[in-house]
C-alpha cells in the first residue's frame, strides 16, 4: 500500500486514510501492533509498512477476527503458529457464512411464502422441526 507520495505519513493523515481517530494508532503503538518512526521532532511517520498493518488489522476485525488472532495475523514470529490459528479461523466463518445462508434462505422463504400464518408453511415447518 503507497501513499500518493513515497512519504511516510504524519498520524492525522495515516488515521484519516482509514477514516480512524488517531487514537486508535496510538493504541495500535501502545500495544506493540504498530511501531512508526519518529521525525526529528518526535512525531510519528507511518511508512508503507505501518500502513499495511494497518489496513491488515482493519480488515481482519472486520472478518470478525479476535484480537490474539489478530496480534497472530501481523505477527512475523511463529508462521507455523498462525497458519494453525488461521486454520481454526477459517473453520469458523465458514460455520457462521453456512449459518448466514441458511438464515438468509429462511427469510427469503417467508418472504416468498404464500401463506397468511408463517407456522404453517410447510418449509418453516421442515426447517424448525430440523432445529429441534
Amino acid at each position: 500500500m503507497k501513499s500518493s507520495s513515497d512519504e511516510p505519513l504524519g498520524i492525522g493523515a495515516a488515521a484519516a486514510r482509514f477514516g480512524l481517530p488517531a487514537h486508535v494508532l496510538r493504541h495500535g503503538e501502545s500495544v506493540g501492533r504498530l511501531t512508526p518512526a519518529r521525525d526529528g521532532a518526535g512525531r510519528r511517520r507511518y511508512g508503507a509498512r505501518d500502513l499495511e498493518r494497518v489496513a491488515t488489522v482493519g480488515r481482519a476485525k472486520r472478518a470478525g477476527l479476535a484480537l490474539d488472532t489478530i496480534r497472530m495475523l501481523v505477527s512475523a514470529s511463529e508462521p507455523d503458529r498462525r497458519r494453525a490459528v488461521l486454520g481454526a479461523e477459517a473453520e469458523r466463518l465458514r460455520a457462521v457464512v453456512e449459518a448466514a445462508r441458511a438464515s438468509l434462505e429462511l427469510v427469503e422463504c417467508v418472504l416468498s411464502c404464500g401463506h397468511e400464518d408463517i407456522t404453517r408453511c410447510p418449509h418453516y415447518r421442515a426447517v424448525i422441526a430440523a432445529d429441534s
